[in-house]
């Protein structure tokens, strides 16, 4: 609206009144503090309003921030117009007496001041919809809200630099309790925005607990907001912009010198960086678009991918629909960094499985998403020793993942990838294979899941319980992959157990739901969605794109699904209780063997000692999962 800084003198045809009539503001109340923008406090007197309107596009500021001696415009180019149309309409008027009809352009000239005030006005409505469809957007069903949820159970969540893929995971920079920045002013009667500084209590992700200078110890007032919201700023916004700065009413006279006491607390303190704002826009700035085509997995046959169209972007995740749906209800929810989109041509470039599309050419619109979009794998050497089909490993289970499954490698295909199916379920077919990278952190050598306490879910019908590896290659006369093929990096993640965060259930991968972080194996972690039992926990890589702070949801407008209710709580554990009698004869895992015991029931007299998994309280370092014994 305006500077704050610049004063410019106005021309003396600038001084008469407009024609058109302003809506008054009401004044500020009498004694009322205002802090200006060169950081003086002072009080206005009785009867004499703090706020004016600018008479050329009617928007509302500090009176003494405005142009002109009578205060009357918001900008020197408001100032100028105004100055300009005034000898116009002068001009005009002359003309009208001499009985000279006026041109049409005279007569937009005329109408011009107030074309820009409803131009101003109509923009500030759109503004105001648009931030309401925002709003409304990001409101959770059934009026969940973080900071209850977190406040009431004394939560932690996961801090924004653990989701390098989230709008400002790689440049968070040292955003932490006690750093002090400028926002609305609740509690405050006055009829326009102004604003007080408040200091961060509590971060949770993207939200932080607020509370508003001079309120010391009294958290009555505290309230949450989201960091990346418009409404939060870093200290000297208000003075670059013109803002007022008023305290809350409810301690406005708990200080005779706002100024000193400002000073103060804010010497030394931190806030947001200038740039903060314009860091959050790029950060949400995503590459693809609408329209763009892609191959993606065929949710109905993993075993192979089809051409889908992205039809929306929301916060990163794409919603892609099949080329072939024609009602497009046929679609799938992914994130753009997924493993599981590819550039069209990516199927045929590694010999992976393809559905064709029946549609001959592109539709008119549809254009193939440029290669470079995609995330790139980790190159592998595949020339010495690889894997090989027949191979036995262990995997997650792509339709349980809740399960880390006795598994076979049916299919080297290139770059490194693999083509993988769990024992005792496949199809004969070859229907349900999946496809995993060599570097994946999905799959794991022979006895990562004995080593590190995880439950291994044998192949369905194998009698011969409790499940052990050694019997189990010799019978079916396999051999393990070999460990040094695995991807063994453990990057510091900084989870820990117990964090809140909002994760996408990957089995309705439409839905982001609160979630906690339950258990820690290097880099694996076991989700567990808030309200549900605990079979539908899933194993989750620590970098996988699936999740995401605290306040993601809000931030971007996306959809975020509650904690189940007691009702639904009731109706899965009596589910529940039904499948575990069912499962009552299926093996559940044995006890732990040593170090030893393991490394002796290894094939091939290979010999490799495992490192045992840390606790889930410090396994987010960088330790490898295991190390091969040297000669």
């Amino acid at each position: 609206m305006f500077d704050g800084y610049d004063s410019c003198s106005e021309d003396t045809s600038s001084s008469s009144s407009s024609d058109e009539s302003e809506e008054e503001v009401a004044p500020l109340p009498s004694s009322l503090p205002i802090i200006k923008n060169n950081g003086q406090v002072y009080t206005y007197p009785d009867g004499k309003s703090g706020m004016a309107t600018c008479e050329m596009c009617g928007m509302v500021g500090v009176r003494d921030a405005f142009y002109s001696k009578t205060k009357r415009f918001c900008s020197v180019s408001c100032s100028r117009s105004y100055s300009s149309n005034s000898k116009k309409a002068s001009i005009l008027a002359r003309l009208q007496v001499a009985g000279k009809p006026p041109t049409k352009k005279a007569k937009v000239l005329q109408k011009q001041p107030l074309v820009a005030k409803l131009a101003a006005y109509a923009q500030y409505q759109a503004t105001l919809q648009n931030q309401a469809k925002t709003k409304a957007a990001a409101v959770p069903v059934e009026g969940f809200s973080w900071g209850n949820y977190i406040n009431s159970n004394s939560f932690t969540a996961a801090p924004v630099t653990c989701f390098k893929h989230a709008p400002m995971g790689t440049c968070w920079g040292d955003i932490s309790e006690g750093v002090r920045v400028e926002v609305l002013n609740t509690d405050c009667s006055l009829p326009t925005k102004v604003f007080w500084i408040a200091g961060i209590v509590k971060l949770a992700g993207y939200n932080a607990l607020l509370r508003y200078e001079g309120f010391e110890n009294d958290s009555s007032l505290d309230f949450w907001c989201n960091v990346c919201g418009s409404d939060i700023h870093p200290v000297g916004w208000c003075a670059t912009s013109g803002k007022p700065l008023v305290p809350p009413r409810s301690i406005q006279h708990k200080y005779t010198n706002w100024k000193a006491f400002l000073v103060k607390r804010l010497t030394g303190a931190k806030t947001l960086p200038p740039d903060f704002s314009q860091k959050v826009s790029e950060s949400m700035q995503y590459p693809f678009k609408t329209s763009m085509r892609v191959e993606v997995v065929d949710k109905t046959h993993l075993c192979r991918t089809r051409v889908a169209v992205v039809e929306c972007v929301i916060g990163g995740r794409l919603r892609l629909v099949y080329e072939e749906s024609e009602d497009k209800t046929d679609d799938f929810w992914c994130h753009m960094y997924s493993p599981l989109i590819h550039h069209i041509g990516w199927s045929r470039s590694i010999g992976h499985r393809f559905k064709r599309s029946d549609i001959t050419k592109k539709q008119e619109g549809h254009f193939d998403a440029p290669p470079h979009l995609f995330m790139k794998v980790k190159e592998v050497d595949t020339a010495g020793e690889w894997f090989k089909e027949g191979m036995k490993l262990e995997a997650i289970d792509p339709l349980n993942l809740s399960a880390i499954c006795v598994a076979t490698i049916r299919k080297v295909l290139a770059d490194g990838f693999l083509m993988i199916g769990i024992d005792g379920s496949e199809a004969a077919d070859g229907s349900d294979w999946f496809c995993y990278h060599a570097t994946s952190p999905s799959i794991f050598p022979v006895g990562f899941c004995e080593i590190n306490m995880i439950e291994l879910t044998p192949p369905r019908g194998y009698a011969k319980l409790p499940f052990k590896w050694f019997d189990y290659l010799r019978e079916t006369d396999s051999i393990a992959a070999p460990v040094k093929l695995f991807n063994k990096e453990v990057p510091n993640h900084g989870f820990h157990v117990g964090m809140k965060l909002e994760a996408v259930d990957l089995m309705e991968p439409r839905l982001v739901c609160v979630a906690t972080v339950t258990r820690i194996i290097h880099r694996l972690l076991r989700i567990h969605f808030d309200g549900w039992e605990d079979e539908y926990d899933q194993w989750v890589d620590c970098e996988s794109p699936d999740l995401y702070p605290v306040g993601w949801c809000q931030l971007t407008g996306y959809q975020l699904q509650p904690p189940a209710p007691q009702s639904s709580r009731d109706s899965q554990s009596s589910s529940s209780k039904q499948k575990k009698k069912a499962k009552s004869q299926q093996y559940k895992g044995h006890k732990k063997m040593t170090s030893l015991q393991l490394k002796e029931e290894l094939l091939d007299g290979e010999e490799y000692s495992f490192l045992q998994g840390a606790s889930d309280q410090e396994s987010n370092g960088s330790a490898s999962y295991y190390i091969k014994q040297e000669p």
